[in-house]
């Protein structure tokens, strides 16, 4: 870019957005060009580009009152979305002429700076696309597993910053209510205030526990459905925060309450917690799951602050979107600890129906096959034989992966969180053990048992082998011994069953009749359709 092109002088008046939106226009032949205007921000949009510019505001959490300051933000803008969306941010190219007659990448000094981005069709917006009920479960689970790799390989705030302390956290919550309240009124936020301090004040050695450990790093943070999409046959997550670090250097728990509350404010609670599954599963951040519910009211507050910005009748703006403050409200409410494990042997269904149930009740599910390889250093799908020759399925590997499984249920059952845990639990010791934790919590215990005919669990392993996308190792060996040795259970035990035949299964019956474990289940072994 030429010297005299980067200079940047303050404008004495703001620029004339639809006098630039006209001369692009004129470049491309009358070619319409659409303009998109959010509380913060003008995009044009020209053909196969998008330009994105900064508004001259000042709104308290941004100040980009300056041509310097729009520069700086464009840069960064860039520079950091190419992180999850790199094809689509190409450069920053400079608006020159005057504020009432501007070019971009004109000639002459700069008065203003612009996003220069290829623009994704129409309808790929995650937003529009579950409008449209196109939005596909397969595409969450890209994007959880596409966050949850970003998020690993994010950079760790230093221990010498501010970045998700307990006071920076305090500090944010505080001016987002107090922004909001000026915006909407005290009475719209103060059923949520007292919850919100109470919760700050509770999870504060949580909170520097999680900094300690290296979880707050430099993210995305504005992580909702508009700013998720499918590019090039690529999920991409773009428009992340640029202009305040304090806003990106958070705990990656906070990126993903951000997804998981618009997804349960737009009611697919079930798209919801398919995305954080995956997304645990993959980076087995379990113990974030503590300041989950704290973080996903906080992001609905600042969704409807955003809508309180938001202008009336905006060229291009959305429409009016769900009611924050009530999925703020129903979201701190939410607190509905039950414990259920699944019981039968491998190839029975566990986790077929362990991860229906989980969407439906909004539950948080522990695999043992998963957690087992973790404690070896694997990865889901990796087979250990490779890494371990040893083996990871001996007697210690088997008390240590039970051990795990039932810390991270406690930490779920805690936080409030329906909590299911899929493993064989074929002995009954280890299923004691858990109906021990949940007598100590105080909460519901379910015992999920999964059965099929020995012919269709043979059938069922032989496919998982063949298809080798599935965690499990468990081959035909390994299930006649789980035959041979398993413990029936008692019928003191029957009083916490659910039965399933999975060769047929209903979800939905399924969650009703765990939502009803606090009663004893005394009806017969439940049979369940497709």
């Amino acid at each position: 870019m030429d010297a005299h092109r980067t200079m940047s002088i303050d404008m004495p008046r703001p620029l004339n957005i639809d006098a630039l939106r006209r001369e692009l226009e004129s470049r491309t032949q009358g070619q319409p060009v659409k303009l998109v205007e959010t509380h913060i921000s003008w995009v044009l949009l020209c053909g196969a580009l998008a330009y994105k510019l900064k508004k001259p505001v000042h709104l308290g959490f941004l100040d980009f009152g300056t041509a310097d300051a729009r520069r700086r933000a464009c840069e960064e803008e860039v520079r950091l979305n190419r992180r999850l969306a790199p094809t689509l941010y190409i450069d920053v190219v400079p608006v020159c002429g005057t504020p009432d007659a501007p070019a971009l990448d004109g000639i002459g000094p700069s008065i203003d700076h612009a996003v220069r981005m290829r623009r994704f069709p129409d309808g790929g917006l995650f937003s529009e696309q579950l409008a449209a009920g196109t939005l596909s479960a397969v595409q969450i689970e890209r994007l959880a597993r596409r966050i949850a790799d970003f998020h690993l390989a994010a950079p760790a705030a230093e221990v010498s910053s501010p970045f998700g302390t307990p006071e920076l956290i305090e500090s944010s919550t505080r001016q987002l209510l107090a922004a909001l309240e000026a915006k909407a009124g005290p009475a719209a936020v103060a059923p949520l205030r007292g919850w919100l301090e109470g919760q700050a004040h509770a999870l504060r050695a949580t909170f520097a526990a999680r900094r300690a450990a290296g979880r707050v790093r430099e993210g995305h943070g504005d992580l909702h459905l508009a700013n998720a999409a499918v590019f090039e046959g690529e999920i991409i997550a773009f428009d992340g925060i640029e202009f305040d670090p304090a806003l990106r250097w958070i705990d990656v728990m906070s990126d993903v309450a951000f997804m998981l509350m618009d997804l349960v404010a737009q009611g697919r609670r079930d798209f919801a917690f398919r995305f954080l599954d995956v997304w645990l599963e993959r980076t087995g951040d379990h113990h974030g799951i503590t300041v989950l519910r704290y973080y996903a009211v906080y992001r609905a507050l600042v969704r409807a602050l955003v809508a309180a910005l938001r202008p009336s009748a905006m060229p291009g703006s959305e429409g009016v979107g769900p009611d924050y403050l009530a999925t703020a409200a129903a979201l701190a409410a939410g607190s509905d600890a039950r414990l259920m494990i699944t019981h039968g042997t491998s190839g029975s269904g566990k986790t077929f129906v362990s991860r229906r149930v989980l969407e439906q009740a909004g539950a948080i599910c522990l695999r043992s096959d998963v957690e087992r390889k973790r404690l070896f250093g694997l990865e889901a799908l990796q087979r250990s034989a490779a890494f371990v020759p040893e083996g990871i399925y001996g007697a210690e590997a088997t008390r240590r992966t039970y051990d795990v499984l039932r810390e991270r249920a406690r930490l779920a059952l805690e936080a409030g969180y329906p909590t299911i845990v899929d493993a064989t639990f074929l002995l009954r010791r280890e299923r004691a053990t858990f109906e021990a934790l949940a007598a100590e919590l105080n909460v519901p215990f379910t015992v999920l048992h999964c059965h099929a005919s020995d012919a269709v669990l043979r059938e069922r392993i032989a496919a998982r082998q063949a298809g080798e996308r599935d965690a499990s190792e468990a081959d035909a060996q390994v299930l006649q011994r789980q035959l041979d040795t398993r413990e029936p259970l008692r019928g003191d035990e029957s009083a916490h069953v659910i039965a399933v035949d999975t060769a047929a299964v209903e979800v939905a019956a399924i969650c009703a009749r765990w939502q009803r474990s606090g009663i004893a289940v005394s009806q017969p072994a439940l049979q369940s359709a497709a």
